[in-house]
């Protein structure tokens, strides 16, 4: 694991992460991972950093925080605290309002190759506005770029994304946000509210699943 001059934590390939004794995880799912890959106060420490660098870029002013549902709850609301934390404790105040939309394009371990954006009816308000799109995880681009081009429709006056996590994998397009969290393997990763069908998300760190996983909470 190690810092890069692109200003992202990079978790190499062969990071074997974390033995799961070492940590306190749910037992029903002690079975089902094969690793702790990121740990929650690094998970935080690193929120932290990236709630400043948006306040920093961004400065005085107003902008509209759209939240990408479900699995980008628990990252959005850690990185909006540590923001209202930056406004009260410092010069700079970056007035936020916050909206949701929620983007499927899973079923159990693999893309279904068709995204669903779901909650862009609300988004009409968001014409002229500086546009910040808060995600768990880029895996091949896709799924953001289309939710990219639906927000654009609306005329924002900017869009910029973070995202916590951005999957390294040959699938890639190509696309990359303007915050970025860690760079990962390309692995299946749960907790932290990303979830393998709608399981996982009540685990604190970001861990890597195990086949044995995959079949228990399969659908």
């Amino acid at each position: 694991m190690a810092a890069t001059k692109e200003n992202f934590i990079k978790i190499e390939d062969d990071d074997g992460g974390y033995n799961l004794d070492m940590f306190c995880i749910p037992r029903h799912y002690e079975d089902a991972i094969e690793n702790v890959i990121i740990p929650h106060g690094l998970i935080q420490d690193r929120t932290e950093r990236l709630a400043r660098d948006i306040v920093k870029d961004n400065g005085d002013g107003h902008m509209v925080v759209l939240c990408v549902l479900k699995g980008g709850y628990k990252f959005c609301a850690d990185l909006l605290d540590f923001i209202k934390a930056l406004n009260r404790n410092s010069e700079t105040s970056l007035q936020l309002r916050v909206d949701f939309i929620r983007v499927k394009s899973y079923e159990n371990d693999q893309s279904t190759g068709e995204i669903t954006v779901l909650g862009g009816d609300n988004l009409s308000s968001v014409e002229g506005k500086k546009i910040l799109i808060v995600e768990d995880i880029v895996d091949t681009g896709r799924t953001m770029s289309k939710l990219l081009k639906l927000v654009h429709s609306y005329k924002p006056a900017s869009v910029k994304v973070v995202s916590l996590l951005v999957k390294r994998t040959e699938r890639s397009s190509g696309y990359r946000p303007d915050y970025i969290g860690f760079e990962v393997p390309d692995k299946f990763l749960v907790g932290y509210a990303l979830d393998y069908n709608e399981f996982f998300r009540d685990l604190n760190h970001v861990c890597v699943i195990n086949e044995a996983g995959k079949k228990k909470f399969a659908i």
